[in-house]
C-alpha cells in the first residue's frame, strides 16, 4: 500500500525533532561533560545510540502489522508489570529515584515499555467491548488495571509518568466514546488521589506550592523553575545563539533533560520555541487525522491513545518550564536526553505508521452457519478456477437477450 500524506509529514516531523533533540543534547552537555568526562559529545554519542536503536524500530514496527500486537497485549503486560517490580529491587538509584535498570552500558526505564503495553492492551479491550458509561464499568478492569500500574509506578517514585498514562487512557476512553460526565468524574477521582500522593511526599508538596509563588523561594524549591522562566526570556525573538546558553552552565539543573526546552527559548529564542510548539501541534494533528480515518476499532484507539502520549507529555513538560504547571519530570518527547524514552516512542512511532496505511482496510468476512464457530471467517470463492475465469460472450448474451426483448415490448 502507498503512505499517504500524513504518513510522509509525520515522518519528516519525527525525524525533524529527533535530528533537532541531538543538536540540542549535544548544546546542553558539550560544556559539562567536557568538564566531567573530558569528551564533550559524551551524551550526545549515547543519545544518538539510542536514536539509531529506535529509528530501527521504527522501521521494524511499520512493517509489522499492527493488528498483530492485540494478541502480544498479555504478554506485554506481564513483562512490563515483572519489570515495574523488579525496578523497586534491583533498580538503580539516581537523584533519589529507583527508575532505572542497567543492562550493562545500556540503562532502560520500565515505565516507558509500561506507557506501550498499556496503550496495546487498553485499544484491545475497548476494541470488543462497548464504551464504559459508569463509573463502575470505567473502574472494571480499565481503572483497576490503571491504579496498579500507576501505584508502582508512583513508589519508585515517578508523578510525571503516571500522569502521562492517564492522559492517554483518558484520550482513548474519549475516542472508544466514554460519556463526557463519567469521563470527567473519573479523572475527577484520579486528581484526587494524585493530590494525596502529592501531599505524601515532602518534596512534592515542596514542588506544589512552589509552582504557586516560585519567587518566593527563588534559591530553594523555586529555583528550578525560576532559572526556567530567566532562560526563556533571556532568548528575546532571535536568541543568545546555538550553544551561547549561559543557564546550562552554571544556573539550570537538568538542562538536557527536562527543562531542555528553557534552554532552547534562550539559544534560539521566540521563533525557536515557537517553532518546537507548532510541531507537536502538527504531529497532534496528523496523529489525530489517522485515528479518525482508521476503520478498524482496534488500530483507531491505539492511534489516539499513542497520539496523546507524545503530545500529552509535550504539553505537560512545556507547561511547567513556562510556569504554567509544577514540575513532574516529564521529558520532552524526541528532544530530552534519555534512552529509554527515545527508543519507545519511536517504536510506537512505528506503529503509528503501520496504523496510517493499513488502518483504511477492513477485511472482509461471513459468519459460519454451521455453527460450530461463532466467529467470523474469511469470505472466499467456492472453486478458484470458477472465480477466476471470466463469463464467456454466451453468458453475456444470456443476460442481455432478456432486457432487448423487454425493451421491443
Amino acid at each position: 500500500m502507498r503512505r499517504g500524506l500524513e504518513s510522509s509529514v509525520l515522518i519528516l516531523v519525527t525525524m525533524g525533532l529527533v535530528a533537532f533533540g541531538l543538536v540540542m543534547v549535544y548544546s546542553a552537555t558539550s560544556a559539562s561533560a567536557a568538564l566531567a568526562n573530558g569528551d564533550p559529545a559524551y551524551y550526545l554519542k549515547r543519545q544518538a545510540i539510542y536514536a539509531v536503536l529506535g529509528l530501527m524500530l521504527m522501521v521494524v514496527c511499520s512493517r509489522i502489522e499492527f493488528r498483530a500486537l492485540r494478541a502480544l497485549a498479555p504478554v506485554l503486560m506481564v513483562s512490563s508489570a515483572a519489570l515495574l517490580l523488579a525496578v523497586l529491587v534491583i533498580g538503580r538509584a539516581a537523584n533519589g529515584a529507583s527508575r532505572w535498570i542497567s543492562f550493562g552500558p545500556l540503562v532502560f526505564q520500565p515505565s516507558e515499555l509500561a506507557k506501550l503495553a498499556l496503550a496495546v492492551w487498553a485499544a484491545g479491550y475497548l476494541a470488543r467491548r462497548k464504551p464504559p458509561r459508569s463509573l463502575a464499568e470505567l473502574w472494571r478492569p480499565i481503572g483497576l488495571v490503571t491504579l496498579v500500574f500507576c501505584g508502582l509506578i508512583l513508589v519508585e517514585p515517578d508523578l510525571g509518568t503516571a500522569i502521562a498514562i492517564v492522559v492517554m487512557l483518558a484520550a482513548m476512553l474519549l475516542v472508544a466514546g466514554t460519556p463526557g460526565r463519567t469521563l470527567g468524574a473519573g479523572l475527577g477521582i484520579v486528581a484526587t488521589l494524585g493530590l494525596f500522593a502529592v501531599w505524601l511526599e515532602p518534596y512534592r508538596r515542596a514542588r506544589l506550592f512552589s509552582f504557586l509563588n516560585p519567587w518566593q523561594d527563588a534559591q530553594g524549591a523555586g529555583f528550578q523553575t525560576v532559572q526556567a522562566m530567566i532562560g526563556l526570556g533571556s532568548g528575546g525573538i532571535f536568541g543568545v545563539g546555538l550553544g551561547q546558553s549561559v543557564q546550562k552552565t552554571n544556573y539550570l539543573p537538568e538542562a538536557h533533560t527536562d527543562m531542555i526546552f528553557a534552554i532552547i527559548g534562550e539559544e534560539l529564542g521566540l521563533v525557536g520555541a515557537t517553532a518546537v510548539i507548532a510541531a507537536y501541534c502538527a504531529f497532534a494533528y496528523l496523529g489525530l487525522k489517522i485515528a479518525l480515518q482508521c476503520k478498524d476499532p482496534f488500530g483507531k484507539r491505539l492511534a489516539a491513545g499513542l497520539t496523546a502520549l507524545v503530545c500529552g507529555q509535550a504539553a505537560i513538560n512545556l507547561a511547567a518550564v513556562m510556569g504554567l504547571a509544577p514540575l513532574t519530570g516529564i521529558p520532552l518527547p524526541f528532544v530530552s536526553y534519555g534512552g529509554s524514552s527515545l527508543v519507545v516512542l519511536l517504536a510506537g512511532m512505528g506503529v503509528l505508521l503501520n496504523i496510517a496505511v493499513n488502518g483504511k482496510v477492513v477485511e472482509s468476512s461471513v459468519r459460519d452457519r454451521s455453527g460450530r464457530d461463532s466467529g467470523a471467517r474469511a469470505a472466499r470463492s467456492r472453486s478458484r478456477r470458477r472465480a477466476s475465469r471470466a463469463r464467456s460472450d454466451g453468458d453475456v448474451r444470456r443476460v442481455a437477450r432478456p432486457r432487448r426483448v423487454a425493451a421491443r415490448s
